[in-house]
């Protein structure tokens, strides 16, 4: 599937294969790795692909999202309950994960957009703490404490990590923590 247009990738994502939804789905995320700018044509097809019912097209149209939310966050702010759900899907770490990222990067884009991701991400952070997907969700995590947040979401976010940046028996945790802390007072 690597030599076919977004064009015809996009149009797989609603076909009627399972797998040839998630063969599509990888390529355009691979291609949002290369240029995200390239499917902002397509981010209305990319939000309707999260209905598909298997998890790596889910993952794999939010990762691709998440790229796309840094060149246009309006243009996939329609994606913000799907990422919800996402988030807490039961089924699947890596749609938790997909989730958690779109919604962080998503969130980091306004002031006005922090407080709403935020009051998900502090969820998340609180389920998942130690889960094998939590090292990705604290990069997640300090990208968005690192981004255009409102100053009262900085100091929730900071008081969030404040004790694993003081306290972690974990290195990663730590180290992560004290990072986003950094961040949160910069």
């Amino acid at each position: 599937m690597a030599d076919l247009s977004l064009d015809v990738l996009v149009a797989a994502l609603a076909g009627p294969s399972r797998r040839g939804r998630q063969e599509a789905a990888h390529e355009v995320a691979l291609a949002a790795e290369e240029d995200p700018s390239a499917l902002v044509p397509f981010a209305e097809q990319l939000m309707d692909g999260l209905q598909r019912p298997e998890a790596q097209t889910r993952w794999e149209l939010l990762n691709a999202l998440s790229l796309v939310a840094g060149v246009d966050a309006d243009l996939v702010e329609g994606a913000m309950d799907d990422a919800e759900a996402a988030l807490f899907d039961e089924g699947s770490s890596m749609v938790r994960l997909a989730g958690f990222r779109f919604i962080a990067r998503e969130g980091k884009s306004a002031p006005e957009r922090s407080a709403e991701a935020w009051a998900l991400l502090d969820e998340a952070v609180q389920c998942y703490h130690g889960d094998p997907e939590f090292r990705e969700m604290l990069a997640a995590l300090l990208e968005f404490a690192q981004g255009n947040i409102s100053d009262d979401v900085k100091r929730a976010v900071h008081d969030r990590v404040a004790f694993d940046a003081e306290k972690s028996s974990m290195p990663f945790i730590k180290s992560y923590s004290e990072q986003i802390v950094e961040a949160c007072e910069a």
